[in-house]
């Protein structure tokens, strides 16, 4: 049998796997050792121990932890109310106001957690029934979140990010550094476009009327604001030492996720409660995405083994004589199909081990393919059939936004990340100054 029929058989039978209903880690993993076996024998088991040992060695995936009780422990003390009753008071005489203060507070939640799923739930919890109790249109108030709720994966410090890092073997600083203007960018987009699209028409988002606006007073106002200095001094005390080389990027971790506590307890709210949900939130998604990475290791051996890595290349340059950008929208254009059917981690680890080695052999820059394969994440959380956030949504709203509405919902925003994607494919440099200014 020829290593293209064998790779094809690897990937077909975890598909298969996948489909119905095994987990990713066990599909993957399951696929890798016994490939291995069948083509190198009983020593061909050692690959998945190498991956075990491979994966203690990485000192930034303590970082995985720390980000993600940082921003369960955000999401449980509620410490993002005060935020959306900042940006409720500050952007409500604006069209659309309300849904840009959930925007702006989609973004100051990125900057402290990292995590979708810590989005979508203060989203839905926090903004939803303000939303609603001020008639905006359903359709606007789920695009919303939504599409919101996504920046946790682009804007630092990225949870994402830092398992790209690992595979791609690229240092996550510069990643973090690189998903910070895109990210920005992208939120700017969705403003825009909420702002005229609630210009336009103004029955989809009610401003604030005048006499809620006069029962507001300065005073108030400016305590308001200074609740928007929370996400500030969180994120600043986390990243600052780590880009002046104070910190590692462990200890930077450390660093966020006890600033986020001591809020959370000078606030009153960090009760023991929240920290055992935190807390064993924190092990169970920590688990799955080492037993992931942990497959993915061994799948990757597996295939470098058979070189399945310079077949595709060859197939792509030599055979069908395409060139560089012709491969990267090909490559782009499957990760959004492949994202109607699985998450962003699965998709990661599944073409890891060809499409990085591919951008890496045709010139392209893996930094910034990094912050490309994120935002083509984004747009997989929020595409039908599968999309993450799509489901999150019908679980956390009430039952009159309905499954067929959510879908129809995200349209717009979606345009908004492929159009972002594309800025970022033309322009580079968007994403590289950064991380080339201050590293």
């Amino acid at each position: 049998m020829s290593y293209e029929m064998i790779a094809t058989l690897m990937f077909s039978t975890m598909l298969l796997m996948m489909i119905t209903g095994q987990r990713v880690f066990g599909a993957i993993g399951f696929v890798a050792v016994v490939a291995a076996i069948l083509l190198w024998g009983p020593g061909g088991s050692d690959m998945g121990f190498s991956s075990v040992m491979k994966l203690m060695k990485w000192n930034a995936l303590l970082t995985l932890p720390m980000f993600v009780f940082m921003g369960y422990v955000m999401s449980e003390s509620r410490l993002a109310e005060d935020l959306y009753k900042m940006f409720h008071v500050w952007f409500g005489p604006l069209p659309g106001g309300l849904a840009v203060g959930t925007i702006l507070l989609m973004v100051m939640i990125s900057a402290m957690n990292g995590l979708s799923v810590a989005g979508m739930a203060i989203g839905a919890t926090i903004a939803l029934p303000e939303l609603v109790k001020r008639n905006y249109d359903k359709l606007m108030i789920s695009g919303v979140i939504q599409g919101g709720s996504s920046l946790g994966i682009l804007i630092p410090p990225s949870v994402v990010l830092v398992l790209y890092a690992q595979i791609a073997r690229q240092p996550v600083s510069e990643l973090w550094l690189a998903g910070l203007m895109p990210g920005l960018l992208m939120a700017s987009f969705f403003v825009v476009y909420i702002v005229v699209r609630c210009w336009l028409k103004p029955g989809l988002a009610p401003r604030m009327n005048a006499e809620e606006r006069a029962a507001i007073t300065w005073a108030e106002r400016i305590r308001l604001l200074q609740a928007g200095l929370l996400p500030v001094v969180i994120f600043g005390a986390m990243m600052i030492p780590f880009v002046k080389g104070w910190t590692s990027l462990t200890e930077a971790s450390v660093v966020g996720a006890l600033t986020t506590v001591v809020a959370a307890a000078i606030k009153g709210r960090f009760t023991r409660e929240v920290f055992e949900v935190a807390t064993r939130s924190t092990l169970a998604i920590t688990t799955m995405f080492m037993l992931i990475i942990m497959a993915a290791l061994s799948f990757g051996a597996v295939f470098d083994g058979l070189g399945a890595g310079r077949a595709i290349e060859n197939f792509f340059v030599r055979d069908l004589g395409l060139s560089a950008w012709q491969i990267l929208v090909l490559m782009q254009l499957s990760f959004l199909v492949m994202g109607m059917f699985l998450d962003d981690t699965a998709m990661l680890v599944i073409v890891a081990p060809i499409y990085v080695g591919l951008a890496k052999a045709l010139g392209f820059d893996l930094i910034w393919y990094g912050i490309l394969y994120t935002i083509t994440c984004q747009i997989a959380y929020l595409t039908p059939p599968f999309g993450y956030n799509l489901f999150l949504m019908r679980a956390m709203a009430p039952a009159d936004f309905s499954l067929p509405m959510i879908y129809r919902s995200v349209f717009p925003f979606v345009m908004v990340m492929i159009f972002t994607l594309i800025v970022l494919m033309i322009f580079p440099e968007i994403a590289l100054w950064l991380p080339e200014r201050l590293l």
